[in-house]
């Protein structure tokens, strides 16, 4: 009977060995389960404030993109102003050029000298990008020409411009000076 008694104790100590154990392996995986619970939850987290982050980051880039063409075009448009702006101050040098030229006489060597100066000077401005208008015989264009005159005038039709007084200029697409212009009635 102790053996029966010794096997029953022992066998009574299994149980609770195995029970204890058990609820111990029961709130150790429980504990488990809410610790890797949490650090899912953190990384969920931080994966989200990952994706904020790079989402911004891009942002900004992209506004910094579109701030840096921003002023590479102001800037581009400046200079072209500017650059027009001297044009403008230089064409009545040319003109006067062109003026000095009608009334030479045909002979005169020193008239010879002014042309060439004067080739020279349309030459580097046309380099610089103007171009003249060309007004005489086409139809009137208030973006291109200025009216100083309506005048009848046989052989050409209404609107017809036909003399210029003044040349006009451009500057890439942007009007430097109009053309001054007399047009037909």
């Amino acid at each position: 009977m102790a053996e029966k008694n010794k096997n029953t104790q022992e066998e009574e100590l299994k149980e609770n060995t195995t029970e204890a154990m058990s609820e111990e392996r029961s709130s150790d995986a429980e504990q488990l389960s809410a610790e890797i619970d949490a650090l899912n939850k953190r990384l969920a987290e931080a994966e989200s404030k990952t994706f904020e982050y790079k989402d911004s980051w891009l942002r900004s880039q992209a506004e910094f993109q579109n701030y840096r063409k921003r002023i590479e075009r102001d800037n581009e448009l400046t200079y072209i102003s500017l650059k027009g702006d001297i044009l403008k101050k230089i064409l009545p040098v040319l003109d006067d050029l062109e003026r000095a030229l009608q009334n030479r006489s045909a002979d005169d060597a020193w008239a010879n000298g002014i042309e060439l100066v004067a080739r020279k000077f349309q030459n580097i401005l046309e380099n610089e990008g103007l171009k003249k208008i060309e007004a005489l015989g086409t139809e009137f264009d208030p973006n291109f020409h200025e009216a100083i005159s309506h005048e009848p005038a046989d052989g050409a039709k209404s609107g017809q411009v036909i003399g210029v007084v003044q040349n006009g200029y451009t500057l890439g697409e942007r009007v430097i000076r109009p053309a001054l212009v007399r047009v037909a009635q």
